[in-house]
């Protein structure tokens, strides 16, 4: 049953990143590689309001640093969150919202190797920040941010179906703004938006998000890695 939701959850994303197209040849330049640091914090300003996030580049650098291509040429300026997924096992609050460049030729970067959560040790968290794939190896510009745990996302190299050996590859967490994240996820669906799995899920009104830069880390301790953000920083059904 679970192997079963793990495919349908990435089929889904890879169905909502495409759009129904191939994947897209970036017609612009190669973005170089930025310099990278242990922890990366980075603010996401929406119409919604802001959402800090710190990622791992120690333990998940490879989708670190292809999240801050992304960032540093401002290819998710303008993009939206356009799903929030709503689970109904669990505590509640529990599911996803979900945004990215969605296959636009004029955003996207070329797919990134797939770093899976046994590997990093970065799991997926009340607050994780995972990026959306079809297969291992496909991974954009389209990502998720969760709600609560949902470990059937991780990696699990034991089980039999390849789907759930790879897991999705998180990359780190919300810091600051759950609060935020909740906003938009009870935000109105669209009854009618979506084919699939996904109708249903469809955000009536998508979130802007109007920029996406670094920020300047706190002299403090950062959070060690696979650590979820505090429980204070988790919103409460």
């Amino acid at each position: 049953m679970l192997a079963a939701m793990i495919k349908r959850f990435a089929t889904a994303l890879f169905a909502l990143v495409l759009g129904g197209q191939a994947l897209a040849t970036p017609a612009h330049r190669p973005v170089p590689p930025p310099p990278l640091h242990d922890i990366e914090r980075v603010r996401m300003v929406t119409d919604a309001g802001a959402i800090t996030l710190d990622l791992d580049g120690k333990h998940a650098p490879i989708t670190t640093a292809n999240f801050l291509r992304y960032v540093d040429g401002r290819r998710f300026d303008g993009i939206v969150f356009y799903r929030a997924m709503h689970l109904a096992w669990g505590d509640q609050p529990n599911g996803l919202i979900q945004a990215g460049v969605r296959g636009d030729p004029r955003r996207l970067l070329p797919p990134i190797a797939h770093e899976p959560t046994n590997v990093t040790g970065v799991l997926h968290k009340a607050g994780a920040i995972s990026m959306a794939r079809f297969a291992p190896g496909t991974a954009t510009g389209d990502f998720s941010i969760l709600l609560h745990d949902i470990e059937g996302l991780d990696a699990d190299p034991k089980a039999t179906d390849p789907e759930a050996q790879a897991g999705f590859a998180a990359f780190g967490y919300v810091v600051d703004g759950m609060d935020v994240v909740r906003r938009i996820w009870d935000m109105p669906l669209s009854p009618t938006a979506g084919e699939g799995a996904l109708k249903g899920q469809m955000l009536e009104k998508p979130v802007k998000i109007i920029s996406v830069r670094r920020v300047a880390m706190p002299a403090i301790a950062p959070m060690t890695a696979g650590a979820p953000p505090p429980a204070a920083a988790v919103p409460k059904p």
